[in-house]
């Protein structure tokens, strides 16, 4: 068993065992920037995306089928764009608005000012701290000048850290045996992680909140890409010493977490003014002999905000872990070994409606999606219509890639401890994605068991509808593919919990996720004591209180 198991059974009981540091105290006043800070690096502003037509969420959300899989004529582009490109990053990573809404989360005091400002993103982000960075491989085939260019979320624009064709070198880090889209473009998106932008908030924590951050981005993008009609399957096995070179980052202090290839529209090709396909800049050649150090590689480095920069043995352990074999991509099938275990026949049964959403816009969904902190209102329960819809797409919820390219092996079972829903007694119970049907585990009232076992003060799960509970076979992830795999099981059910929200929002229903809660009461009271389940998150979902006292910074 390699480290990734210790670091998870230490995550599982956190809650009655604290982790290293125990007495840890962020420094918040000098705390890092939520981005990524490149000085004399040329910035270019990506397209207006408003524009754009709408796509229904709810073909982002649920797996098409029959005709709706087929698609209608025109209905489908032939690929990526840069207006689209720029749609994508925008409505997932990029700022669209101020959080001043009163609340009941510990940072209400300082939102109004601006040097606190807590600014929304699409995509959910662990304590709201966004350690994702974005780099786009821009290739040949692509609309800008080739080269690496970093995604500026405060400007919405590309800053051009290097500028040559390094798709090759790409294609190189990701092996003979990636996928076949993933060797047939040139067109890249590349995800980093600054440990210190979250460990200096959650300090040896921070490995399993960055890799839950992971798996938010890339389901962000694969709903935005879906509702289009268009794929994004994210590599997860790779050489990231390789790539870490490339992008001129130390493996300590940042780690490439995944690749997602890109298949580029070839209308959209840069073009010379004769029509012909612009010529790329070439990487220049190394010198005879002088081997790879001297591979083109970005100079430009990040300005850190923080006079203090810590380290955490912990992260550096997982980092070393989760990287040793960073290369070796599982033999095809492995992943099988840790699917979730199909549902048992009988029990107790309460029937749900089939899955349906509104025709409400993707963009509207996650520009609405927010943490419902202390808002929840058991006075209207959720319906089994709005239960359903929300169970159905975070069912669906795989992130697919490299691990299980056929996108067939579900890690995620769900379960729904129900307050105020229509029809359905409270109670625990577990979701079978096969008929719909929620399979009742223990009956009676939840609410205390939920408050009880919730670190914080700023939910009251009582008044939510129902709480959702995704739970992964972590140890049987690590098992079958070995340490990075973690990063595949939490990332997971980061995925599901960007599902939950884009969900809710479709439906006009308030939402919240939360890591600080003791996971092993969760086991004891769903009875998993006896098998390797891991419940990774609660998710409350409901109404929420009617006349919110919110502030629109829009018309401010």
């Amino acid at each position: 068993m390699g480290y990734a198991h210790e670091y998870a059974h230490a995550v599982m009981h956190r809650g009655r065992i604290p982790m290293e540091p125990a007495d840890f105290v962020p420094d918040w006043a000098d705390g890092p920037r939520r981005g990524k800070f490149y000085p004399g690096a040329e910035t270019y502003p990506l397209p207006d995306c408003d524009g754009l037509p709408g796509a229904p969420v709810g073909r982002g959300l649920l797996p098409a089928t029959g005709s709706e899989a087929d698609g209608q004529p025109g209905d489908r582009p032939a690929g990526f764009t840069l207006p689209l490109l720029s749609g994508m990053l925008k409505d997932s990573y990029g700022l669209t608005g101020r959080r001043l809404g009163v609340q009941a989360n510990s940072d209400l005091s300082g939102l109004p000012f601006y040097t606190h400002a807590n600014w929304s993103r699409g995509t959910a982000g662990g304590g709201g701290l966004y350690p994702v960075s974005i780099y786009w491989a821009c290739g040949p085939s692509g609309p800008l000048t080739p080269g690496i260019h970093y995604y500026d979320v405060h400007r919405h624009a590309v800053q051009r850290l290097l500028a040559g064709d390094v798709s090759d070198r790409v294609r190189e880090a990701l092996g003979p045996d990636a996928p076949a889209e993933a060797l047939d473009t040139d067109q890249y998106l590349v995800l980093g992680v600054k440990y210190w932008q979250n460990a200096f908030k959650y300090n040896s924590f921070s490995y399993h909140v960055v890799s839950t951050d992971l798996g938010t981005v890339l389901q962000t993008w694969r709903i935005w890409a879906g509702a289009r009609g268009l794929r994004t399957a994210p590599v997860l096995w790779f050489d990231e010493p390789r790539l870490n070179g490339l992008l001129g980052v130390a493996g300590e202090e940042e780690g490439v977490f995944a690749v997602v290839p890109l298949h580029w529209d070839p209308a959209g090709r840069r073009t010379s003014p004769a029509g012909r396909d612009a010529p790329s800049p070439a990487a220049p050649a190394p010198a005879p002999g002088s081997g790879r150090a001297h591979r083109p590689a970005v100079r430009h480095r990040d300005v850190e905000r923080s006079r203090t920069v810590l380290e955490f043995p912990t992260v550096r352990a997982m980092h070393a872990a989760t990287v040793e074999r960073a290369a070796d991509r599982p033999a095809p099938g492995a992943l099988a070994a840790a699917a979730a275990r199909p549902a048992p026949a009988g029990g107790t049964r309460a029937a749900l409606p089939p899955p349906a959403f509104p025709e409400m816009p993707v963009r509207r969904a996650l520009r609405g999606r927010r943490s419902s902190f202390g808002r929840f209102d058991a006075a209207r329960p959720v319906t089994p219509a709005q239960l359903s819809a929300v169970l159905a797409a975070c069912a669906a919820t795989s992130l697919g890639g490299d691990a299980d390219p056929a996108g067939t092996v579900w890690l995620t079972t769900l379960y729904a401890f129900v307050n105020h829903v229509e029809g359905i007694e409270p109670g625990a119970y577990a979701h079978d994605p096969d008929t719909g049907d929620l399979r009742l585990v223990e009956a009676g009232p939840q609410g205390a068991f939920l408050q009880e076992n919730y670190f914080l003060a700023n939910y009251n799960l009582e008044q939510a509808g129902v709480v959702l509970v995704p739970a992964v076979r972590t140890s049987a992830v690590l098992d079958a593919v070995g340490d990075r795999g973690y990063r595949l099981a939490v990332g997971t059910a980061g995925a599901v919990a960007q599902t939950f929200y884009v969900a809710a929002a479709a439906l006009g229903l308030g939402a919240g996720v939360a890591l600080g809660f003791d996971n092993i009461s969760f086991v004891e009271k769903l009875g998993l004591g006896d098998g390797d389940e891991a419940p990774l998150l609660i998710m409350p979902l409901g109404h929420e209180r009617p006349g919110p006292a919110d502030f629109h910074h829009e018309i401010a």
